[in-house]
């Protein structure tokens, strides 16, 4: 069975109407928004084929059709118009991202409340390095005879220190050819190398600046560890109250809760501008009769954010897309525009 140019535009009617009234759409509401130019009969007909055809579903027999996730794909492939966000939603976006730049978590938290708040479904944001990161320079501070600080600068500028308690004494005149040992083996090489090479040194060293060496390469692979880590921030979730897919309590506490505990798990494509996943194509179960929208920006440092929104399998693709592509390109220009953020400074003691 073919699907033919009017199959397509009744299965747009239907996925449209059905995107803002979520009621099952009948031949007669098809027939007065195609203008009369096609009979009820006819429409009801051609409902029946794309029925068939896998691309609208029945929910009851006297009732109209809704879209499936395989019509749903068809229209954000093929049928979908693409919209231009307004000036007052351009204008709103930039309003918005005129926040104090900070430290990148307090950056991207205001952001996924800003999004969640302007598309009124819930968010998630996050930001990654797109490549490992790794350590760029070394400083050790003496403090007394029983303890100093290390410091480290990571490769995509952020700072970390920590105060490291000696097991034996070292002589301050000893500090710098440490550091110098540091900085000269274990700067820009992966977590896995940093073992390898304080094992090869372990001979080369007198055994106490041996045992700082190892206290500052631990604590070393436990910042990279952690920094290698995606931080995901969620907001807006109880924005699935409102909608009528949600109205059943069971089913929203599930997904608030798969938001709120399992974000790891929420969809971060690697590639591409922008992705659409519709129902089934969600690998995680709890998404399964959700869509989620992604779009990816800019910080700079070679890193690279992702921008998220997760809604009922009838959401307003086209309007979500927009928005979502207007945040991108605004969280793109305002880190572009501070050259980087400020250097978080992390010390532990």
């Amino acid at each position: 069975m073919e699907l033919t140019d009017r199959k397509k535009q009744i299965l747009k009617v239907v996925i449209e109407d059905y995107i803002h009234t979520a009621e099952p759409v009948g031949s007669k509401t098809i027939a007065a928004e195609m203008g009369g130019k096609i009979s009820s009969a006819t429409i009801r007909n051609e409902l029946a084929d794309l029925v068939e055809l896998g691309y609208l579903e029945q929910p009851h027999t006297s009732a109209g059709r809704v879209p499936s996730p395989k019509g749903y794909r068809l229209y954000v492939n093929e049928l979908m118009e693409q919209q231009r966000l307004s000036l007052a939603e351009t204008e709103r976006i930039n309003q918005s991202l005129q926040m104090k730049m900070e430290e990148l978590d307090r950056v991207i938290s205001q952001a996924g409340k800003a999004i969640s708040a302007f598309v009124n479904y819930p968010a998630y944001i996050t930001a990654a390095g797109r490549k490992k990161t790794v350590a760029r320079r070394f400083e050790l501070l003496p403090v007394d005879e029983h303890s100093c600080i290390v410091v480290m600068m990571l490769g995509d500028d952020r700072v970390k220190s920590q105060l490291l308690r000696l097991q034996l004494k070292v002589e301050p005149e000893q500090v710098p050819g440490l550091v110098n040992l540091l900085n000269t083996n274990f700067t820009g090489i992966s977590v896995d190398e940093m073992n390898l090479r304080l094992m090869d040194l372990s001979e080369q060293v007198t055994p106490q600046l041996f045992l700082l060496l190892s206290q500052t390469v631990a604590y070393a692979v436990d910042v990279l560890e952690e920094a290698g880590q995606r931080e995901i921030v969620t907001a807006g979730a109880r924005e699935l109250l409102k909608l009528p897919e949600f109205r059943d309590a069971d089913k929203a506490h599930q997904l608030m809760s798969f938001l709120a505990d399992s974000k790891e798990n929420l969809p971060m494509p690697e590639e591409g501008p922008m992705k659409i996943l519709i129902g089934p194509e969600n690998v995680s179960e709890a998404l399964q009769d959700t869509s989620v929208v992604v779009a990816s920006y800019d910080i700079g440092g070679e890193m690279r954010g992702l921008i998220g929104v997760v809604g009922p399998t009838r959401m307003d693709y086209a309007s979500v897309a927009a928005r979502l592509a207007g945040f991108a390109d605004g969280l793109t220009r305002m880190f572009g525009k501070q050259e980087g953020l400020p250097p978080k400074e992390d010390t532990k003691t």
